[in-house]
């Protein structure tokens, strides 16, 4: 369904410059952007995707990843279709390299309704990047929040200051996806962008938005695994973003154009993990793998504050102030004990 989108600005003639992501797109009359979504028509810019999901599942909020943001909730997650990043190792490029508009349409009552008959506690716009469906997924987020739902962007942080702006208030949390250590040649050869600048410039935008942020850093084998970029990256998370911000290094697994490419061992994973305790930040995981970093403990006395096994809360350590329940440090979680410490599974509605 096309609509006519909300962040874009005219130039000269009929030609305008989208400003949902940080490529900013001139397209002139009858032309796309990157994303092959967001066109202008007749010297407007329309989002062509408004409303046409491609994918949708409800998931426990720890699969986003989220260790810091209501834990133990489930959400529903809903995508459409491309992205405005080119990455040679896309999991989910069944649905962001597909430049033809496909799915089935779903007005935003439509994805609250389903939420709420499904009992989950929040949405997630996912999948593929958010930013090139804002518009819909910001009408989608202000019904939730009207219901008493959350709203989370899984999101590779490729943002503008507008769009930061009219997340405000309706966006709750983000998770943005640095990968391969924010190394600015892994960038430019793997995922056709030409600086990560814009992400860490997103990411203060978001901080100062009051929006909760989680980062995750994907680790590629024998490109985007250096342990010096590493160390640039957890010193500027600690200086530009603060101590207790939530870093996941999480396992690449062979996909899309780089199937000849190894699983990241796990102990290149344990290296960035030890890197980034070194350089002062408290909550470091490593995901996609099981293992003893998947869980939270206090950064003062070492004690686990909550214990998780994959998708799976198996202890909570905290009192009803999430403090530690050792030494009494308040563990910067948004939410508190869920209802149930395990999950029941992952539930596909589509």
């Amino acid at each position: 369904m096309e609509v006519e989108a909300r962040l874009w600005g005219k130039m000269q003639g009929k030609k305008v410059e989208c400003t949902a992501c940080a490529r900013r797109c001139r397209i002139p009359e009858g032309g796309h952007g990157f994303c092959f979504v967001r066109k202008n028509v007749g010297g407007k810019l329309v989002l062509s995707a408004y409303g046409m999901i491609n994918a949708m599942q409800i998931d426990p909020i720890e699969k986003k990843p989220f260790s810091h943001f209501m834990p133990g909730t489930y959400v529903l997650g809903i995508g459409t279709s491309s992205c405005n990043f080119g990455c040679a190792f896309c999991q989910n490029h069944n649905i962001s390299k597909d430049h033809e508009i496909t799915g089935i349409y779903m007005p935003p009552e439509s994805i609250v309704d389903m939420a709420l008959e499904n009992g989950v506690e929040g949405i997630a716009y996912t999948y593929n990047e958010p930013a090139i469906f804002i518009e819909y997924a910001l009408d989608v987020a202000r019904l939730a929040h009207e219901k008493g739902l959350y709203n989370l962007f899984v999101t590779n942080g490729f943002l503008t200051k507008e769009a930061v702006r009219s997340m405000k208030g309706l966006i709750d949390a983000v998770v943005v996806d640095f990968k391969g250590n924010g190394d600015e040649k892994f960038a430019n050869k793997y995922e056709v962008v030409t600086s990560n600048a814009p992400i860490k410039d997103a990411l203060i935008w978001l901080k100062s938005a009051g929006i909760h942020i989680e980062l995750t850093d994907l680790i590629v084998p024998r490109v985007g695994d250096s342990l010096e970029e590493c160390d640039r990256l957890t010193k500027w998370v600690h200086d530009a973003l603060g101590a207790d911000t939530p870093l996941h290094f999480t396992q690449f697994h062979p996909d899309y154009k780089m199937l000849d490419y190894p699983v990241t061992e796990y102990k290149t994973l344990e290296a960035h993990y030890e890197i980034a305790k070194k350089n002062g930040l408290n909550y470091a995981y490593i995901g996609n793998t099981l293992n003893e970093h998947e869980s939270t403990y206090c950064p003062v006395c070492g004690s686990l504050a909550i214990g998780r096994r994959g998708l799976y809360l198996t202890e909570w350590a905290l009192d009803e102030k999430n403090r530690c329940r050792n030494c009494g440090t308040v563990i910067p979680v948004v939410g508190g004990r869920p209802k149930k410490l395990r999950h029941d599974g992952i539930r596909a509605l589509y």
